[in-house]
């Protein structure tokens, strides 16, 4: 079942709702953690340090957004909080270690190379994906007539992909290959996730369709 056919269902239950946020918050967390672990202590830039911070707004922004669902009870990450828990915690992860082991591979990168290249793959693929989510979220948001809103966070990732594309076009002539093998990993992932989420709503993906 894709994401735009789970959503409703998700929007219309209120304690599942704000575990969707919750999950949500926790993905960009977890990807505002992982681009400070990125970080160089010496060659670290403006955009960098610009896209950790916004990522943490967002991981903020989507648990203040909780609170417009009238549940009050996702204060943590833990997993009885969460949607499909093991497998959004295993999606950015496993992300990153694919994109790792593609540039081992094929580019040969180590050390803090690879970290970089790392960063802005991972970021890239998750922008894009970004992009396409959070726009079918916000349209099923006012399809249901909902309080939670998420309209500044499309703006700002809007602008997070636009950074993401200027920095590898910097990085490699060939970036368009590379970041097409990383988009393909996410992908793959992504779409496992949304089983993941579907089944965590006790529903089998033939019931649903």
């Amino acid at each position: 079942m894709e994401l735009n056919e789970l959503l409703p269902l998700i929007i219309a239950d209120k304690q599942l709702h704000a575990k969707w946020l919750n999950t949500l918050s926790l993905m960009e967390n977890t990807g505002a953690r992982k681009i400070s672990a990125s970080e160089d202590m010496e060659t670290v830039t403006y955009i960098i340090l610009k896209h950790a911070a916004e990522e943490h707004r967002h991981a903020f922004y989507l648990k203040k957004q909780i609170e417009k669902t009238g549940i009050d009870t996702c204060q943590t990450y833990a997993s009885q909080y969460l949607l499909a828990p093991a497998y959004s915690r295993y999606y950015l992860n496993q992300l990153d270690i694919d994109v790792c082991r593609y540039l081992k591979n094929e580019l040969k990168l180590t050390g803090k190379e690879l970290r970089f290249a790392a960063y802005l793959l991972v970021t890239y693929a998750i922008e894009v994906r970004a992009d396409e989510l959070y726009p079918i979220y916000q349209e099923a948001l006012e399809n249901a007539g909902s309080k939670v809103n998420v309209k500044s966070i499309i703006l700002e990732e809007e602008g997070h992909l636009e950074e993401m594309i200027n920095q590898l076009k910097s990085f490699s002539p060939d970036w368009e290959t590379h970041a097409a093998k990383a988009v393909a990993f996410e992908s793959s992932l992504f779409n496992k996730w949304v089983s993941a989420l579907a089944e965590s709503l006790q529903f089998s993906v033939g019931s649903l369709q």
